[in-house]
């Protein structure tokens, strides 16, 4: 048992049409992983590049074991720097569980309202609605926030600039590897600190976590030296898989990051998913999200015209299209 999202895709991934990924994995070939070789395992080398692409200074940089591990280090210690009464954080539903989910377990009470809060969580893209938020918004949805936390995980699919170059007091961002470059067995993720926090960020993460094993480092800096060749790959496969969704739903507005919200519009995100389950295809619950109208597409498989198109006959069997 991980977490209810990981659960449910892991529980039916024998689908004949699985739509609940949300990942690269099974989908790209990555190149071998180089263990050996001057800096082949050097944990200092990965912050710098990590540094290098982000276009930050490399002490904001902290490694961490992947996004999850990342955000809830964040979240547990802007929490620690909390002070006064129950503290809240901000979050827009749909949203990707484990945010709120770390948040509620470390003592912050999620909201969607605009009052002022110590923590706002938010995937950018949008983690299940696709869609990517500009500076300005994201940085007006956030006012009032002390702090705002932005998972940066599917920022490689919309190949945006990360949020942690507009140096904003309070602002962090969070990364993997696993998503986009499809290394779910190498385990490494990061987070970028604001400026201010960064030196006492560093001294917490130092106690509280291991350091990240040779072998996954050797992995982390083996996928960025093939960074251009795997994203080759993969926006192969994405930008087949848009212009797939764009043929059967023109109307739809296409999705920067690799999943989407659909709302039928006529029945719950549960009971669309449940009879969708029994056409042998896999979406995710919107309830899982935080939001029950709609169910979670995941767009990166290679067999994903097939999969969307067995879909949208379970989806439009009672009704045709609904509202988005």
């Amino acid at each position: 048992m991980r977490f209810p999202l990981a659960d449910w895709i892991d529980e039916h991934s024998d689908c004949r049409h699985n739509l609940g990924q949300s990942g690269m994995r099974g989908s790209i070939r990555r190149p071998r992983v180089a263990t050996t070789g001057r800096g082949a395992s050097d944990p200092e080398e990965l912050r710098g590049q990590f540094a290098q692409l982000l276009h930050v200074r490399g002490a904001r940089v902290l490694l961490t074991h992947g996004a999850t591990e990342a955000n809830s280090w964040v979240t547990f210690f802007v929490r620690h720097k909390t002070r006064g009464g129950t503290p809240r954080a901000r979050v827009r539903f749909p949203e990707y569980p484990p945010l709120f989910d770390i948040a509620r377990w470390s003592g912050f009470v999620p909201t969607d309202d605009n009052r002022p809060v110590g923590l706002a969580v938010v995937s950018r893209p949008r983690n299940p609605e696709g869609d990517l938020w500009p500076a300005d918004r994201l940085f007006e949805w956030a006012d009032g926030a002390s702090h705002l936390l932005v998972d940066e995980t599917f920022r490689e699919f919309a190949g945006t600039p990360s949020i942690a170059t507009e140096h904003r007091r309070g602002l962090w961002a969070t990364g993997t590897l696993t998503k986009f470059f499809a290394a779910d067995d190498v385990r490494v993720g990061f987070v970028v600190a604001p400026e201010e926090e960064a030196e006492e960020f560093a001294r917490f993460v130092g106690v509280v976590s291991d350091e990240i094993p040779d072998r996954s480092v050797a992995g982390a800096l083996s996928v960025l030296r093939h960074r251009t060749e795997i994203r080759e790959r993969v926006l192969r496969i994405i930008d087949r898989n848009r212009v797939a969704l764009r043929r059967l739903a023109p109307e739809m507005s296409t999705p920067l990051a690799p999943v989407f919200f659909d709302r039928s519009g006529r029945e719950s995100g549960d009971h669309l998913a449940r009879r969708a389950l029994r056409a042998s295809v896999l979406v995710c619950p919107g309830s899982l999200f935080g939001d029950a109208s709609g169910v979670r597409v995941g767009m990166t498989r290679r067999t994903f015209p097939e999969d969307l198109a067995a879909y949208w006959t379970v989806r439009s069997a009672r009704g045709g299209r609904g509202r988005r």
